[in-house]
């Protein structure tokens, strides 16, 4: 089991440096191999969302000016398509622009900005470099608005804390809009449209015939306390499992089990000690497709 988890750590960091593709059909449970032979994959990806959520970016309740100069970069970054630019270079052709954050000194004119850089494709790390969708826009806000790009770091449970104490400018974390955030942060217009998707085992066929959200939900619904669903912590997916009115989520009868990053999760569905792991979309595609190339 010790040598499953280096091998999958080892193939996550080189994987890291090349980003995901966003291919449903690499996430497919069952795969040619190389003789011939049809062979199961670790992990597959249910291609069924399981919820409606919008990213935005979490920005310092007292800097108002900030929000309304963020929210006419991300108009402008739409209409002259350099975001739709920015997520070729994750779901299609394009090649990712590394990012690489400043020092922090209060002395400088600096746009600092709180993540959690293990979010791929959104934010990820490459060396000491960043990659991903958020982290692209940030330096091109940075530019745009003449400060030094720093970058801070953190566990995402952190993100919006950190900004809501003025310790951030910032919020860019793959950051689904809901009401317990805005506490801490005023959220900016959204600029992505996400979701949640279950992740199962390669061989596992319990979804085969569904079609669409209720049909797994109420699988989902027959789980018992005995079973596990993965999570990233302080994600959607924990509200989702857990259950939560201000998100209009239920709750599933299944225990949640928190990790600090999707990664582990799947990692540990793979080892057999959880049912499921519930995260959003597009990480679940990045981290399925990269634990399946060493299968």
């Amino acid at each position: 089991m010790k040598k499953l988890i280096a091998l999958c750590m080892a193939m996550l960091l080189a994987v890291s440096m090349i980003g995901c593709g966003g291919n449903e059909e690499t996430t497919a449970a069952q795969t040619q191999a190389a003789g011939g032979e049809e062979t199961v994959q670790a992990v597959k990806v249910i291609p069924i969302d399981l919820t409606e959520e919008e990213y935005a970016f979490g920005v310092d309740k007292t800097q108002p000016e900030l929000l309304e100069q963020v929210n006419a970069f991300i108009a402008k970054i739409q209409e002259d398509g350099t975001l739709d630019e920015i997520f070729n270079k994750y779901f299609g052709d394009g090649e990712p622009t590394p990012v690489v954050s400043a020092e922090l000194d209060e002395s400088k004119d600096q746009l600092v900005v709180a993540t959690n850089a293990a979010f791929e494709p959104f934010e990820y790390m490459d060396g000491d470099s960043y990659l991903g969708i958020d982290m692209e826009i940030a330096a091109l806000l940075a530019e745009e608005l003449g400060q030094e790009l720093v970058i801070q770091n953190m566990e995402f449970d952190a993100v919006c804390l950190s900004v809501g104490q003025q310790r951030c400018d910032i919020a860019m974390a793959g950051l689904t809009v809901n009401a317990e955030r805005e506490e801490y942060v005023t959220f900016s217009d959204t600029y992505y449209q996400a979701s949640q998707r279950l992740i199962t085992t390669g061989d596992d066929t319990t979804f085969d015939a569904c079609t669409d959200a209720a049909s797994v939900e109420e699988i989902l619904a027959g789980l018992s306390s005995s079973d596990k669903i993965g999570v990233q912590r302080g994600t959607t997916g924990q509200y989702y499992v857990e259950g939560d009115e201000d998100w209009g989520f239920a709750g599933l009868p299944a225990e949640c089990v928190p990790y600090a990053n999707g990664s582990l999760a799947v990692q540990d569905l793979i080892n057999g000690n959880l049912t499921y792991v519930i995260i959003d979309a597009a990480p679940a595609d990045c981290i399925t497709e990269a634990l399946n190339e060493v299968q």
